[in-house]
């Protein structure tokens, strides 16, 4: 891990982060952009209504090999791998005995094998906890300093993206193919964080480097962290260290979906299973707030006097012209149109639970 270390507070794109005067920001280890001189609105309405891109290299990436791979990966995963087919993709997450979340992440079935996409934060940890329980056949590799990914999402993203490409971008939402961008060897894969069509590319540090400049030198709007964690958040996507972490279960976080009981036991199989069967006491839900006001991760949610549970990501939805949030409320009070109140420092300002996402209509399986 120490080449990892050496290199964690930049991407191979910095330097084109300050020549664009970025605002630069310390995040999961690496210095990222936050924002660009276009404004964070001017990037977000670029990502919902044309297209824009965004350096995601700070993201790790394992390559898992060996003939018992499968097996493993079914033990330490959540979701079920062996409905991968080469050339798919999984989203799926990572648990501790007690069913907490160690991290989320996408999974790629590979020729070789599987590729492993975790979360900056957690690259160091997820790599320990999966050697830390290897057996059989199975080897895995950290590569997140020899691979380098940008996003580019948007309506406007396959029509763009296939000016540079030799690959068929219609392909279906979750899976990869390989081919040129630039002249250049890649893997696009159609998967984003933004509730937009849109793909992510991988390849060889110096590779990605051509490509962004190319992608900005033609007029792609560069989109920094800001418009990212709002775009996320107004599809209620979850977020590693504000909405799910090592003391919060799947089932908790909304993300039963992605939580296989049925296949053969897997690490906190039998937590989330007697948490199932004896039912919440929690849940995390979206809210919009009905009084002007931006509410935080931390801030109290209160039912009339009582305290019913805590933000966990806030922000303001520059297409919806409110603040909106996520948070943990107690069981019962989380009902959609639920009306709550948010403590925003000494005011209480009235909130109701609506049904996510935020968003509705989006080009996301387009």
């Amino acid at each position: 891990m120490n080449d990892l270390q050496q290199k964690e507070l930049e991407t191979i794109l910095f330097d084109s982060h300050l020549r664009l005067n970025a605002k630069m920001v310390s995040y999961g280890g690496f210095k990222m952009p936050i924002s660009y001189p276009e404004g964070i609105q001017a990037e977000y309405f670029a990502i919902r209504n044309n297209v824009g891109v965004f350096d995601v290299s700070h993201m790790g990436e394992f390559k898992i090999t060996g003939n018992d791979s499968l097996d493993f990966l079914q033990k330490m995963t959540i979701n079920d791998v062996s409905k991968l087919n080469v050339g798919q993709a999984q989203y799926s997450a990572m648990c501790n005995n007690e069913g907490g979340i160690i991290d989320d992440l996408i999974l790629y079935r590979t020729n070789y094998g599987f590729l492993m996409v975790v979360n900056a934060t957690n690259i160091k940890k997820d790599y320990d906890w999966l050697k830390g329980n290897v057996f059989g056949d199975v080897q895995i590799n950290n590569i997140s300093n020899k691979i380098s990914l940008i996003a580019i999402q948007g309506p406007q993203s396959r029509s763009v993206l296939k000016k540079f490409t030799n690959v068929d971008l219609m392909m279906p939402f979750y899976s990869f193919r390989e081919g040129d961008v630039c002249d250049t060897p890649v893997m696009i894969s159609r998967t984003g964080y933004t509730g937009e069509l849109g793909f992510e590319i991988y390849g060889d540090p110096k590779f990605i480097k051509l490509i962004w400049d190319v992608f900005i030198d033609s007029g792609i709007m560069p989109a920094g962290l800001a418009c990212r964690d709002i775009l996320r958040m107004e599809m209620k996507y979850c977020l590693y260290g504000n909405d799910i972490n090592e003391k919060l279960n799947p089932l908790e976080a909304g993300l039963g979906w992605i939580t296989a009981l049925g296949k053969n036991e897997f690490i906190g199989s039998s937590a989330i299973k007697y948490i199932d069967k004896t039912g919440l006491k929690k849940k995390l839900i979206a809210f919009k707030m009905k009084e002007r006001g931006i509410a935080r991760s931390g801030y109290g949610v209160y039912f009339e006097a009582k305290k019913i549970g805590f933000v966990t990501s806030g922000n303001f939805s520059p297409s919806l012209n409110v603040g909106i949030g996520l948070a943990y409320v107690e069981i019962p009070h989380d009902g959609i149109e639920q009306k709550i109140n948010i403590k925003v420092r000494d005011k209480y300002l009235k909130a109701k639970i609506i049904s996510p996402p935020f968003i509705k209509k989006t080009t996301h399986y387009d």
